[in-house]
């Protein structure tokens, strides 16, 4: 019925509803954004693990911060799991969070913000103070219609709203940044608008050019204000060098150093010592489902990880290869969610797998209304004879296994001494979707009953 009502409505209509619904919220929950330093965080990957280490470098030095991101919810110390199967929950959950955060006397808060989200206005009545830029790649075009440009000025549309009048000061629903956004004073601080951009990726230049008063660069390849170098990954994190201060990180994968730095630069503006980032770094041991080893006393690495497209695979796949003992083996598992997502991303991520694993499961993530099989074999059928070998032949090293759990149990049950075995494609989220039904998941909890039943036999 919902999908129903959204073909016939029309859709500057449904725009419109989105749009007001969004600033009714706001005003209902008095605004609590106001009230705090809000930092959104953007990009096709990396903005959870991003926004927890931006809210562990906060919180550890008596910065109360909250969190509202893909994974978990954060109010101050208290963490919740999201439940909502949405990065960006509903206006009035948002505004509700929001306020909660200020009861609890929390001086920030920290959002993903996805091109989706803004799409329907859910960053509306949220006045940002600094938004954070990771990267882009070709993702969740269908939502865009197919078009590459349209999902980056999605984005850029956040970026706007730093040069705007929050939603009480306008009279219209103007959008431009020619509209100075009045300051918030914080404890007698005025906070300035700032912007925090990855300068290796193509598109920076797009996003430094929105209005702003501050401009910050990070790097790992080139020229910034802040470049992350010598960087060297262990079996227990990463550590890296940022000026003449090296930084020491808990979560797995050189790649995280592009997620950690932008917390580096908030603690700075924090007016924060590299003692103290460095103290709120180390204290981050776990990222709900992002790169979260699962430990039960196995003699083999288990991480459950939310990558879900081609560029979070191969850094995941990387990082295995980075951890892999000699003549040990990896072993992924890994789908790809149906509902209208990208189909194109499916062969790819397949070829890929089949090319730097050693074994490969294909199984459900969320196929939602559609049929699973397909979307299955548009993987499987990749990893047969993907380009520059690495061939996989079905029974062997490639298993075709439509249940999830019984996915995860075939993963386990080839994983030898010294091995890598990957669960990705879901990491933490709460829910899975399978005919139109959700039923609770939750990928670690089930990779952690599989795991105990293999050790018991």
């Amino acid at each position: 019925m919902k999908s129903l009502l959204k073909k016939l409505i029309p859709s500057s209509l449904l725009s419109a509803y989105h749009y007001y619904l969004a600033r009714f919220a706001a005003f209902w929950y008095g605004h609590p954004s106001n009230k705090l330093i809000v930092i959104g965080i953007t990009g096709t990957k990396g903005k959870t693990t991003t926004a927890n280490f931006i809210w562990s470098v906060l919180n550890s030095n008596g910065l109360s911060c909250g969190l509202i991101g893909t994974a978990n919810i954060r109010l101050g110390q208290e963490e919740r799991m999201n439940k909502y199967h949405m990065t960006m929950p509903g206006r009035f959950v948002t505004q509700k969070l929001l306020r909660e955060m200020v009861k609890k006397g929390c001086q920030y808060a920290v959002l993903e913000v996805t091109s989706e989200g803004v799409k329907q206005w859910r960053h509306q009545g949220i006045n940002y103070d600094m938004a954070i830029f990771t990267n882009l790649t070709p993702e969740h075009l269908p939502s865009h219609g197919g078009s590459f440009e349209e999902y980056k000025k999605a984005k850029g549309i956040f970026f706007a709203t730093l040069a705007e009048r929050p939603s009480e000061e306008r009279g219209s629903t103007q959008h431009s940044s020619a509209n100075v956004r009045k300051y918030k004073i914080i404890k007698g601080i005025k906070i300035e608008k700032t912007i925090i951009a990855n300068a290796d990726s193509p598109h920076a230049d797009y996003f430094l050019n929105f209005r702003a008063d501050k401009k910050i660069t990070y790097s790992v390849e080139g020229h910034a204000n802040y470049i992350a170098k010598s960087i060297n990954s262990t079996d227990v994190g990463v550590e890296f060098f940022v000026n003449p201060t090296v930084y020491k990180i808990n979560i797995l994968g050189a790649f995280n150093v592009y997620n950690a730095m932008p917390a580096v630069i908030v603690g700075y503006e924090a007016e924060l010592g590299s003692e103290q980032i460095q103290k709120g770094l180390m204290s981050l041991k776990i990222i709900p489902g992002r790169m979260e080893k699962i430990e039960e006393g196995q003699d083999f690495t288990l991480l459950v990880d939310y990558a879900h497209e081609k560029e979070s695979m191969t850094a995941v796949l990387n990082t295995a290869k980075e951890l892999i003992q000699k003549n040990a083996k990896i072993i992924i598992l890994l789908g790809a969610e149906g509902g209208g997502r990208d189909k194109a991303k499916r062969p790819i991520m397949g070829e890929l797998s089949a090319r730097m694993a050693d074994y490969v499961i294909v199984s459900n993530v969320d196929p939602y209304e559609d049929d699973p099989k397909p979307i299955l074999e548009d993987i499987a059928t990749a990893c047969e004879n993907p380009p520059g070998g690495g061939d996989k032949v079905r029974g062997e090293n490639l298993f075709v296994i439509e249940d999830r759990r019984e996915g995860i149990q075939k993963a386990l049950s080839l994983a030898k001494t010294g091995d890598v075995v990957l669960i990705t494609g879901k990491g933490a989220e709460q829910s899975i979707t399978i005919g139109g039904k959700s039923s609770p998941w939750d990928d670690r909890l089930v990779v952690r009953e599989e795991l105990k039943k293999v050790l018991e036999n």
